[in-house]
């Protein structure tokens, strides 16, 4: 069956032609993931467990563990559990829309904050491809934005207009609190993209949780001057969220060094945080082609 166009719908040119510009990342992606994956564009959405099937007769071999005493125990014989692959998973993107990721080039649609609309976007036009439903949490340091998981295109471009036309009521980061609001939301185990810059504190007991009870996918993205601050001398420098301003010699070792440490650090909290937990995690720039290193990030989640 065709699916249906963007310019069909009654919605504006503007969205018509954001919808066409994150079809064509859709397109790169499928067939990305089409040559990487032999052709299983699902398992982009497929669940990597296992879920209960059904109870047969114990044969020879099969492993104790196994056994589902509770069936056995009514004296019809002994049965074990059989289980299959998890075939479609709900999908929540959960973005990180305070003032910090407004970091970047906006002219050039490189800031964290575009780059984030353009994934969850991504994802929302793929899940509905597939028939998947997704959903959409957008927090600061509260609930900005959530739409409940749902299939189909109309849902997923109500989902591109809503989360583009956001103008987010708080400046501050809230990771912590903005991972207690997934939980909170989420009624059956689930796959959960987390996009955020992860400039914060205090948020690695919540993301363990999350980590536990469902499917996790970390995107950290990062601006070219959060990695390597440009040497501009003494300069200005504002916090996003704060709106504090203090002169920086941004030249100075002494800076540059205390910041690449700062970063470097941070980078790897999160990082073995997420190895020990064994959650997927892309570190993403803003100022490069994302298609590739997503279709990466789900090829080793397929794994």
């Amino acid at each position: 069956m065709p699916t249906p166009d963007a310019s069909s719908t009654s919605f504006p040119a503007s969205l018509a032609g954001l919808v066409r510009r994150l079809r064509h990342l859709e397109i790169r992606m499928r067939h990305a993931v089409e040559s990487q994956l032999q052709g299983n564009f699902r398992s982009v959405f497929r669940g990597t467990g296992l879920e209960f099937d059904d109870v047969r007769l114990y044969q020879y071999g099969d492993e104790v563990r196994a056994i589902d005493w509770a069936v056995s125990s009514k004296g019809h014989g002994t049965f074990v559990k059989t289980y299959k692959e998890e075939r479609e998973q709900q999908v929540l993107v959960a973005l990180d829309v305070s003032a910090s990721q407004r970091v970047g080039h906006a002219a050039s649609g490189q800031r964290k904050l575009d780059v984030g609309r353009d994934l969850a976007g991504l994802l929302a036009l793929s899940a509905a491809r597939q028939d998947s439903a997704l959903g959409m949490l957008a927090f600061s340091d509260q609930k900005e934005l959530y739409l409940p998981p749902a299939k189909g295109l109309r849902a997923a471009y109500v989902l591109i207009q809503r989360l583009f036309a956001l103008t987010p009521a708080s400046q501050h980061t809230g990771l912590s609190a903005g991972i207690k609001l997934a939980l909170s939301l989420l009624r059956r185990r689930s796959l959960v993209v987390l996009i955020s810059d992860f400039i914060d504190e205090h948020y690695e007991r919540e993301l363990t949780m999350l980590a536990r009870q469902h499917d996790l996918l970390v995107v950290q993205l990062q601006a070219p001057q959060e990695t390597e601050f440009p040497a501009l001398g003494i300069v200005p420098l504002r916090d996003a969220e704060t709106g504090t301003l203090r002169w920086v010699d941004t030249s100075a070792p002494s800076f540059r060094a205390s910041y690449a440490t700062q970063t470097a650090a941070r980078q790897q909290a999160l990082q073995t945080l997420c190895r020990r937990q064994k959650v997927g995690f892309l570190a993403l720039r803003t100022d490069q082609d994302f298609v590739p290193q997503l279709v990466g990030l789900f090829q080793r989640r397929g794994h």
